[in-house]
């Protein structure tokens, strides 16, 4: 099978024609579910491309010695000079770098592509070595959002954006599986079709450079982008590019506007906002309906009230009621819930971990990680070899010993003269939240405070490259409201969200931590986890007919068993009411985490608490 006799997409074949004549477009990445064909896709792609053309496909445990070269060693030692061996990044000049799964790709490789893609030039330093070699080449990529997110900044660099579906024509799925198996011959057509899609595209090289784009389409494009509500100004350059290569494509002399009107879906669909948002607002409908089938009992009635009495009455033992809701109910349910404000932010003092025994290849602003690589600060050597010589150290080692080697001219090295470096840099983390969201958080505004001190956090981890996440408990069960980002904008909207009122399901929300960091624990086996809990360890809803306290129990065994996870539990409960339950710290011990209280912390100070615990976690790896 050939490019021209793939089944469907025709969009995402136009965007890698597009990217074929002019490689300003952007590149293309293909967003979607798994098992339909958008990397077959990609590699088909070659069939359309000049002969000669370099296409590179980057693994994802590249090395960055491999992406972006560095000394010869062989050639070093053989020659005594030092001699530049090019990486990826240099030898795709003129090319195509296509990435599989780009969003599982560790995120400095993927800074170091999008840096080389944007100014077209590869700059080495490193090992006394300075180089620059042009790097003029098409990004071309996939990803699955079942598998983890991409960060708005790194998706924005893509010209193009394409959503893949399975095909949803029978007809269309059974040409993909006589094609697959092989029960039917290659047209004619596709071969003869390819040779002039070839010719097409060459002759739409040559010209594109003399379309012309007039002051009209111009204003056109910057308004389209505008009522699009398109973030930045790569939407508008992309925009103008794509337009150009479509009417050079047509054979068109200049840009009209059914030529941008025809590129406009490809360029701004990722643009408008983050697309795992717009996935989530899929599943918004779905969600809602759920809700709204909900049963409040008269415990959750109970609970959405705000004086003292009724707050303990919502964290009684006593059995619900089970009598049928009406409409007329579940509406009154619902209006009862409030979204409270968020306090006022303030500034974070330091927050950082203590350095652990792993190696690493993630990147961050926050705390110090031994370095899986040749990047990072050179802070020692050793005798592993793990092929980044320490020069200097090798030289010390060999130097005693040169006259007894006879030395002439050149060192005379040895293979146990070898010493290699070990680097450090700094990493981020996942913090993630755990709020209970049930009624009794509404009672003398203790939600606004909470919503305050996570704000404040919130700038910091956005400061330090961290990832957050948050997770609602209320009603009956809990909800990842926000999965792990680096978007600090989307992460403050859901905080705002955050809605009160129900019942208190917290073995439901600690199941949901548990559930989100094993995922990321397989998807990124070295991340390093905090889950900040905040709660008075009261709950009135469990997930099985077993006893609460004993359901707590089973799922806080499981959390305080994972590995690189550390806890701070934050009590909400009120301790100037005259009955208090403590039952947040017997929850924090548990855990093995920090205990905090809520009125010890007034949101100021919950930052130190999270810095505290960090802190707390060194000699615990």
């Amino acid at each position: 099978m050939n490019f021209c006799g793939f089944v469907g997409h025709d969009d995402a074949k136009l965007g890698l024609i597009l990217n074929a004549i002019d490689s300003r477009c952007g590149g293309v990445l293909f967003w979607g579910e798994k098992g339909t064909g958008k990397s077959t896709l990609v590699r088909l792609s070659r069939d359309i491309l000049p002969e000669g053309v370099p296409f590179f496909e980057v693994p994802l445990n590249i090395t960055e010695d491999a992406l972006l070269g560095g000394v010869d060693i062989e050639r070093a030692f053989s020659e005594g000079r030092k001699v530049f061996q090019p990486g990826i990044l240099s030898r795709a000049d003129g090319g195509v770098i296509f990435v599989d799964d780009i969003n599982l790709l560790s995120s400095g490789v993927a800074a170091f592509i999008a840096e080389a893609c944007d100014s077209g030039i590869h700059v080495l330093e490193r090992e006394g070595l300075s180089a620059r070699h042009p790097a003029r080449f098409i990004t071309l990529a996939t990803m699955n959002p079942e598998e983890g997110v991409l960060s708005p900044h790194f998706l924005d660099r893509f010209g193009m954006c394409v959503s893949w579906t399975a095909l949803d024509e029978g007809a269309a799925r059974m040409d993909v599986i006589k094609a697959a198996a092989g029960h039917a011959p290659e047209p004619a057509g596709n071969k003869a079709g390819l040779d002039e899609l070839r010719r097409h595209i060459a002759e739409a090289q040559m010209r594109v450079h003399a379309v012309l784009v007039s002051r009209e389409i111009e204003e056109y494009i910057v308004s389209r982008c505008m009522e699009a509500g398109a973030q930045g100004h790569r939407g508008d350059i992309f925009l103008l590019h794509a337009s150009r290569a479509y009417a050079a494509y047509c054979g068109e002399r200049a840009v009209a506007e059914k030529h941008v009107n025809k590129v406009l879906p490809l360029v701004l669909s990722h643009r408008v906002r983050p697309v795992e948002e717009a996935e989530e607002e899929k599943s918004k409908p779905d969600r809602q309906e759920n809700h709204d089938r909900s049963e409040p009992s008269d415990a959750d009635r109970g609970a959405e009230t705000r004086d003292g009495a009724n707050e303990e009455h919502d964290h009684g033992e006593g059995e619900a009621t089970n009598d049928p809701s009406t409409p007329e109910k579940q509406a009154e349910s619902r209006a009862r819930e409030e979204v409270f404000e968020t306090g006022e932010p303030f500034g974070v003092k330091k927050i950082a971990f203590g350095k652990d025994r792993l190696k690493r290849t993630e990147s961050g602003r926050r705390t110090k990680t031994a370095s899986y690589g040749k990047s990072g600060r050179y802070v020692k050597s050793s005798f592993l070899n793990n092929r980044d010589v320490a020069v200097d150290a090798t030289l010390r080692a060999a130097a005693p010993f040169q006259n007894a080697r006879g030395r002439k001219e050149f060192l005379v090295i040895k293979p146990e003269d070898l010493r290699f470096k070990e680097r450090e840099k700094k990493m981020g983390h996942l913090v993630v939240f755990v709020v209970d969201g049930s009624g009794s958080m509404g009672a003398q505004k203790r939600m606004v405070e909470t919503k305050g001190a996570v704000q404040s956090l919130l700038l910091d981890c956005y400061q330090k490259r961290d990832k957050v996440a948050f997770i609602i408990f209320r009603r009956d069960g809990a909800e990842v409201v926000l999965p792990p980002t680096s978007s600090f904008e989307r992460a403050g909207r859901r905080l705002r969200e955050i809605p009160v009122g129900g019942r208190t399901p917290l073995s439901a929300g600690l199941l949901e931590a548990y559930k989100l960091v094993k995922r990321t624990e397989l998807q990124r086996p070295r991340t390093r986890c905090l889950v900040v809990l905040v709660t008075d360890g009261r709950a009135n809803q469990g997930l099985t007919p077993e006893p609460i306290d004993r359901e707590i129990g089973k799922i806080t065994a499981l959390l305080s068993g994972l590995k690189r996870t550390d806890y701070v539990v934050v009590d909400s409960e009120d301790k100037k009411n005259l009955i208090r339950m403590d039952l947040a710290l017997p929850l924090a011990r548990g855990l093995g985490a920090r205990y905090y209280r809520l009125a010890d912390l007034k949101s100021d100070n919950l930052a130190d608490v999270v810095r505290d615990a960090r802190k707390a976690q060194v000699g615990n790896d």
